[in-house]
């Protein structure tokens, strides 16, 4: 009876799940002002939304006058977010990077990407077979945590999640590290969950690439996470990435999120 009851209480607040987020980050490198965007997320009882924005600003501005937006949409299948469509675009003073997938029950059924990967004699292949179980770089953002007690917990960070972003397949791990306390300027304010965040390439890379091994030893790329009001699902508050050039991080500064009633966002078909 009692693993009954617990399961019909996940369910239950499964059910309930209805809430919007609207945010704004700022990006800077070794405490410079690199970039800004913007992003939404909306999750209903069976189905969700994420859209972002972003531009380059300050220093970079001037070398690469960047801007891009992704979206990803899909199905919410025993509380857990299932993509359906992902599309991204960035442009720059030089290029157009276009990105869109279709998805049925996490496998890629149509995708494009231009330009194409070059065809390099040491590029690992992408398969019929990585290009399922997976999810798109949107959805791997939203992390749903079981339960029906305080979502924000440590076990926001035991999760090895399948991505495909159109060229590259590859796995991201996390591990629970701390709590922190934080603090938009406009928004929240509480815990978040702080998580170690691991790059595992699976295909589509080249292996001696030397910002491939980068990533692939760095041990110090920390996620923290704050949750959506009205759901089970935490994203992003803060990101942070050690590079050469110095410490790379992604905060927000505005994290404004509201449980809204059954029903009130549209269900996506």
């Amino acid at each position: 009876m009692t693993i009954l009851a617990a399961f019909a209480a996940d369910a239950s607040a499964s059910a309930r799940a209805q809430g919007r987020l609207e945010a704004e980050y700022v990006a800077t490198l070794a405490g410079l002002p690199i970039g800004h965007g913007n992003w939404v997320v909306e999750i209903s009882d069976n189905a969700y939304t994420v859209a972002a924005s972003g531009t380059t600003a300050g220093l970079l501005k001037i070398f690469s006058g960047a801007h891009g937006t992704s979206a990803a949409r899909g199905m919410v299948s025993k509380g857990q977010p299932v993509p359906t469509s992902y599309a991204s675009t960035i442009i720059d003073d030089r290029h157009v990077d276009e990105v869109r997938m279709a998805l049925a029950n996490g496998n890629v059924t149509v995708y494009t990407a231009e330009p194409p990967l070059m065809p390099l004699p040491d590029r690992i292949p992408v398969t019929d077979a990585d290009r399922r179980g997976v999810v798109d770089p949107m959805t791997s953002a939203l992390a749903r945590v079981a339960g029906s007690g305080n979502p924000v917990n440590p076990t926001a960070c035991a999760q090895t999640i399948a991505v495909f972003d159109g060229r590259v397949r590859y796995d991201l791990h996390s591990a629970f590290k701390r709590m922190e306390m934080v603090r938009a300027q406009e928004g929240y304010q509480g815990p978040a969950v702080v998580c170690a965040l691991y790059f595992a390439p699976i295909s589509g890379y080249v292996p001696d690439r030397a910002a491939i091994k980068y990533l692939v030893a760095l041990r110090d790329a920390e996620v923290w996470l704050a949750p959506i009001a009205g759901t089970r699902v935490l994203v992003p508050f803060r990101f942070s990435l050690p590079t050469p050039l110095g410490l790379g991080v992604l905060q927000a500064r505005r994290f404004v999120s509201v449980a809204e009633p059954s029903n009130a966002v549209a269900k996506i078909q």
